[in-house]
């Protein structure tokens, strides 16, 4: 898709701070047509199962993730990566840290809805392990757009099959 090769860079993925909101602020207008407002993030951040984190790089955020715990899952309300950050595998990390805290007996998948307009994000969250699974229909209050409903799910790394002895057979060398 893009002739130029960019190198991946580590990010340290931590909680969301009241400094961050500059930045974070200036991200989610960037990314977005319709960006949330700084109040949209204190109203949700102040909710007691709702959770802000921040990519950083040298110093600088340069990616943020908002999401809300339930008991079955984990569902992302608002995601955004810096576009001089794009294709550096930041969201990839942020996504990582994510699915980490999946597990089968307690949150075992994440969920979150994207644009039908946003074919970037729907295949970036493909390549991160989402599935598309409905369609929500006029989704938005902004516009009339539908939204896909995407889901990764919780996988445990299944065991490599061993044969019994009687199965191998020597071969002269």
């Amino acid at each position: 898709m893009y002739s130029e090769q960019k190198q991946e860079i580590r990010v340290h993925i931590r909680w969301m701070i009241r400094r961050d909101m500059a930045e974070v602020l200036q991200i989610e207008r960037e990314s977005f047509e319709f960006p949330w407002i700084d109040e949209d993030f204190i109203r949700c951040l102040r909710q007691r199962n709702c959770i802000g984190m921040v990519a950083e790089h040298e110093g600088r955020v340069v990616g943020f993730m908002i999401y809300e715990l339930h008991r079955t899952r984990i569902h992302v309300l608002n995601f955004a990566v810096s576009k001089a950050y794009h294709r550096l595998g930041t969201g990839s990390q942020m996504i990582a840290k994510l699915v980490a805290k999946l597990s089968a007996q307690r949150r075992s998948r994440i969920v979150l809805e994207v644009r039908e307009t946003n074919l970037g994000a729907q295949l970036f969250f493909r390549e991160n392990g989402f599935r598309a699974i409905s369609v929500l229909h006029k989704f938005y209050d902004d516009t009339p757009e539908d939204a896909y409903l995407m889901q990764c799910r919780y996988r445990t790394e299944k065991p490599a099959k061993v044969q019994s002895p009687e199965h191998i057979v020597r071969r002269a060398a």
